[in-house]
């Protein structure tokens, strides 16, 4: 796993996407498998599949299948970690500035940030919360909703929990 510090992974991107999720950045399985939310422990798929985002639990290699079902994933920082606080506030402010490019490209109806406090640091947004955020001109016209960190060393919120804020989302990108 060592070999894949600092792997980047495709962009798993298209146009007509209902929402284009955002991760903070590759763990090291993905940066080993090339796929995003690749770690096992982590709760991405399941909290996607339950929230009825997707019909089934997909694996992370089902970046097509994803796409079919008007959904694309992104991260931050495209650079594999261990962990996410190995990442400077340098690199979340440039991954800020890479995430609006790709924004502006694919024009998703929904982005959603997962992780908050990575959010805070790459827009300088300190008081954003989960959820719908306030329409901004960064953006627009797609909207942004913050969901928390799926990963397993989030404690805050176990997967019912995970599943109920994307499923908020879903909702509101039914909308």
């Amino acid at each position: 796993m060592q070999a894949a510090y600092g792997q980047p992974i495709p962009d798993t991107v298209g146009p007509d996407l209902q929402v284009l999720f955002c991760g903070i950045n590759p763990s090291l399985w993905s940066g080993w498998s090339g796929h995003h939310f690749a770690r096992p422990g982590n709760r991405f798929w399941p909290a996607l599949h339950r929230s009825g985002f997707t019909p089934r639990q997909l694996d992370p290699s089902e970046a097509d299948a994803m796409l079919a079902l008007g959904f694309g994933v992104t991260n931050l920082v495209n650079r594999a970690t261990a962990r996410a606080d190995e990442l400077s506030p340098a690199e979340l402010l440039a991954g800020g500035e890479r995430l609006v490019r790709t924004v502006q490209t694919w024009r998703p109806r929904w982005l959603a940030v997962v992780g908050v406090t990575a959010y805070r640091a790459a827009f300088g947004r300190k008081d954003a919360r989960i959820g719908p955020q306030a329409d901004d001109p960064l953006f627009a016209p797609t909207r942004v909703w913050v969901l928390p960190n799926p990963s397993g060393l989030n404690a805050h919120y176990d997967l019912h929990a995970l599943a109920a804020e994307f499923g908020k989302l879903k909702d509101a990108a039914e909308r």
